[in-house]
């Protein structure tokens, strides 16, 4: 009988290692990008977040910790890349950095994971849930923050289950989407013979009996075998860890109840009635030609706004709808062309009895914050102006500006990536200073720009400050993508909920729409057209838990995961001594 030598059973077990490695690391990303909004799913499907994470958290009890990292690097720079396709659309440089940043996080990321079940061998998944929880809120914050993939956002159409975020903010939903995954990973990856999971011996049995499929003319048996051992491991784990799983659905049932608890009618509250205005346009491409014709088209879908029944309180325009440059042409008329536009506008807003909130680009003559005179001292917002009767009455200037392609403060610590950005024309602003709320006609509000609804930090701010109403301004014409939308749009609804205040959208180019104190979408205008839209939300002033305390459950999540891996690291160290 022919044998083969050793080394080429090795060499295939690796092989098939590799593969099985790959196909799990595959699968989560797919089921990462299926859960929010895709190009097969326009409003994401939900389900898939419950066990997204689930093939990656048993790889993790297959390999070591150094090949943990690379198959981190590999699961983020993929997963961001299939996620966030559109960002090559937005800036040349903005895919390769943010997939490379979520590459190094991820190979961090999954290090620790894998740590942890070298730390905590019995209930390590408890420690991965608080380790991944503590990830997403903490890849929020400072210069780097983005806040798009948290795995709560996937379950914005699930308005009974993210009614906990008055209370916990996304993340208490995070919470509990993200437990299952760590939990069906444990038993799945775990077994009784071997810690490294899902052993070779039983790869290698199933995947033998797929090669043995056509001889046995029996489709059925290799995956009712693969269905059977996942049933034996799943009802095993079940019997030691079922305190977890019995707690985790407690929770879930709660959170389910007091959604449906929650006030869903607000028919009796007071009502603003905002047109939101919709022009299909990148506003910045082109000359001041395009400028013209799309102001033009602001204009008229503004005048069927004002004459169509309910006459709104107030009228929306997107992100830099306009340009020009307001402040700067009409104070300094440098270019005749752009002052003569500028002209036109604040003629036909003296003509109107009703306040216009206008995104635009608002530079200023500075020294103090720009001491180059060849640069003319210019200072340069992205800004939403409130006008009444032609007169701008108040300002606010974007406070969270996205990093790399609006801002990049590190230009003498890294010139050459200052110069790539600059090289690909870039467009940089200042950030501004002040949560501002407006008075409107009847009601306060406040107008985070386009990224800043992303984050819930800043919505919270304005509300704590006196905002009825949170009126977003964004222009994601640029990305050409209907999931681009939608992804911005899931998270929008989460402010909304977290401040118990209602929100109202004005794009370039979608998803324009109102949004109730719940989170449900009330009306919407449909993307790619141009638009108008009157839309009717109620004027809510309960403050939650949220607006008081803000992001407290993620804090708690940091702080426990690390006293953890930092206790169980000093465990480790205390036995090994001893055991020497």
């Amino acid at each position: 009988m022919k044998t083969f030598p050793a080394h080429k059973s090795a060499a295939s077990g690796g092989v098939q290692s590799f593969c099985v490695n790959l196909g799990l690391t595959a699968l989560s990303v797919l089921l990462f990008v299926g859960a929010f909004p895709n190009l097969l799913f326009e409003h994401g499907f939900p389900f898939c977040a419950w066990i997204a994470y689930v093939p990656v958290v048993a790889l993790l009890y297959r390999v070591n910790l150094a090949a943990s990292v690379v198959w981190g690097a590999v699961y983020g720079y993929a997963a961001y890349g299939l996620f966030n396709y559109w960002l090559t659309a937005f800036h040349p440089l903005a895919g390769l950095i943010v997939n490379s940043i979520y590459l190094a996080y991820n190979a961090a990321l999954f290090f620790l994971l894998r740590l942890a079940i070298t730390l905590f061998p019995r209930r390590a998944y408890l420690a991965q849930w608080l380790i991944w929880l503590a990830y997403e809120y903490l890849r929020t914050r400072g210069f780097l923050g983005y806040s798009y993939g948290i795995t709560g956002y996937s379950q914005w159409r699930m308005i009974p289950l993210i009614q906990i975020a008055g209370i916990f903010g996304v993340w208490g939903v995070s919470a509990l989407v993200v437990f299952p995954s760590v939990w069906l990973g444990a038993a799945l990856g775990s077994g009784e013979e071997s810690n490294h999971g899902i052993t070779q011996s039983c790869c290698t049995k199933f995947f033998s009996s797929l090669k043995l499929q056509a001889v046995r003319q029996d489709s059925r048996t290799p995956w009712f075998r693969f269905l059977e051992w996942m049933m034996v491991r799943l009802t095993s784990f079940f019997r030691t860890e079922k305190v977890s799983a019995f707690a985790w659905l407690a929770a879930l049932v709660a959170a389910l109840c007091y959604g449906l608890a929650v006030p869903a009618d607000y028919s009796s509250a007071p009502q603003a009635h905002i047109a939101l205005i919709q022009h299909n346009t990148d506003p910045w491409k082109g000359g001041i030609d395009e400028y013209r014709s799309n102001y033009m088209t602001l204009k008229r879908l503004s005048d069927e706004a004002l004459a169509a029944y309910p006459r709104p309180d107030m009228v929306v325009w997107s992100e830099t709808a306009f340009v020009p440059r307001i402040y700067w042409h009409e104070t300094y008329r440098d270019d005749p062309s752009s002052w003569l536009l500028v002209k036109e506008l604040r003629e036909y807003l003296a003509a109107q009895d009703i306040p216009f909130v206008i995104g635009n680009d608002d530079a200023r003559k500075d020294p103090a914050k720009n001491p180059r005179a060849d640069e003319d001292y210019r200072v340069d917002y992205n800004a939403a102006m409130f006008f009444h009767q032609g007169t701008n009455t108040a300002v606010y200037r974007k406070l969270h500006l996205v990093p790399f392609t609006e801002h990049f403060p590190y230009h003498k610590q890294l010139p050459w990536m200052y110069r790539a950005l600059v090289n690909a024309d870039t467009h940089f602003w200042e950030k501004g200073t002040e949560a501002t709320v407006f008075s409107g006609p009847g009601f306060t509000f406040s107008t985070p720009i386009c990224f800043e609804d992303t984050f819930g930090y800043l919505s919270r701010k304005f509300v704590q400050n006196g905002a009825d109403l949170i009126v977003n301004l964004s222009n994601d014409a640029w990305s050409h993508s209907l999931p681009a939308q939608n992804q911005h749009l899931s998270m929008a609804v989460f402010r909304a909920v977290e401040n118990g205040r209602s929100m109202v959208r004005s794009t370039a180019s979608g998803q324009s729409c109102g949004i109730g104190p719940n989170g449900k979408i009330i009306a919407m205008a449909p993307p790619f057209t141009e638009a108008w839209l009157t839309v009717a939300v109620p004027l809510v002033k309960n403050d939650t838990v949220y607006t008081r305390r803000g992001d407290y459950p993620g804090i708690v999540f940091t702080i426990a995961a690390c006293a953890l891996l930092l206790s169980g690291g000093l465990a480790g160290i205390i036995t090994a001594r001893r055991k020497s």
